[in-house]
């Protein structure tokens, strides 16, 4: 059994031919397609985080609607901008998405990608230390989160407070007793998935990697996924992790698929500079009928080796075209991978 959901990138555009025009048709339309795609078996619902741009952005909001609207899909973000973040704040937020949804939030956090204006971080109140990079800066707002997410006080309270206390040091509230355990890491390299691992974070890869080897994006995936399940062994963590990996698969099933996504039969892996010093892999989308993608998505390591798959959806086409992408897997695809 694998579990499979979707990941929206959130986008919106006033385009003629787009079915998503506004910040509010997304994030209405965003809620009923969870909906959708738990009455499907659709497994979770995952938003991407990014800032300054027509697409999805603060989450919380977002997450805590769907949770409402749900009881049991699991509702993520792949990834949140950990250099954009409050982490004392976010965990407030975090806790009450969480408390809202009967504790179903996994929360993908990470250094985050390149952004739509310079530095965008600085707009909100951020800036690296003397000698530090804004990846330090993210790591260290992510250390914080996780420390604070255990639960315990650490704040002074008020010997003359506005409501009573209870005994010792205060902590954040509310506070949602699970969700340390339901925290993933955005590894774009092995050595940060290895970090991860030590820190007891999930691990999320996406089809976007550092192209360490020059080997497909399937088999560095894969290679990094040992390389993470082998360091969490070492710090010796209780429980067994979690490991995501994202892919575009479309079953080309009718007329309207074909036209959509049919020349993404042909797609291969793509390789080039992210930033001046970072040469990174894309990974390929597939389509095809369904007995091809069978054939393929076997040959594919990565998902073979992931406990979770996170399908990217167009998410301009709308609702009804996106559950009819997600059953479509479900129904011709999952069963024959054993995946259902």
């Amino acid at each position: 059994m694998k579990k499979i959901g979707f990941l929206s990138f959130g986008h919106w555009s006033p385009g003629a031919h787009s079915e998503t025009r506004s910040a509010a048709d997304f994030l209405h339309q965003s809620i009923d397609l969870a909906v959708a795609a738990e009455e499907l078996g659709v497994d979770g619902a995952y938003f991407r985080v990014h800032h300054f741009a027509r697409q999805a952005a603060s989450p919380f909001p977002l997450l805590a609607a769907i949770g409402a609207r749900t009881s049991k899909i699991e509702l993520g973000t792949g990834v949140i901008d950990m250099r954009y973040e409050n982490p004392l704040y976010m965990i407030e937020d975090a806790g009450a998405a969480d408390l809202i949804s009967g504790g179903r939030l996994q929360l993908g956090i990470s250094r985050g990608s390149p952004e739509q204006v310079v530095d965008g971080w600085r707009y909100f109140g951020y800036a690296p230390g003397e000698g530090e990079t804004d990846a330090d800066m993210a790591r260290q707002h992510t250390e914080v989160f996780l420390k604070l997410l255990e639960g315990e006080g650490f704040a002074q309270p008020n010997p003359r407070p506005m409501f009573a206390n209870p005994p010792g040091l205060l902590r954040l509230e509310p506070h949602s007793e699970g969700l340390r355990d339901r925290i993933w890491w955005g590894s774009g390299s092995n050595a940060t998935s290895v970090w991860a691992a030590k820190l007891g974070m999930n691990l999320q890869s996406s089809t976007l990697k550092d192209d360490e080897t020059g080997e497909p994006l399937h088999v560095q995936q894969r290679k990094q996924i040992e390389a993470y399940r082998e360091a969490w062994t070492e710090a010796g963590h209780e429980r067994e992790p979690r490991v995501s990996v994202s892919r575009s698969i479309f079953a080309l099933t009718n007329d309207t698929d074909r036209a959509y996504f049919g020349r993404d039969r042909h797609s291969r892996d793509q390789v080039g500079m992210i930033d001046e010093n970072t040469r990174a892999i894309f990974g390929r989308s597939y389509a095809g009928e369904p007995d091809e993608l069978v054939a393929q998505l076997k040959e594919d390591e990565a998902i073979q080796a992931a406990d979770t798959l996170l399908l990217t959806i167009p998410n301009q086409l709308g609702v009804d075209y996106n559950a009819h992408v997600l059953e479509n897997i479900l129904k011709h695809v999952a069963p024959e991978l054993g995946w259902r």
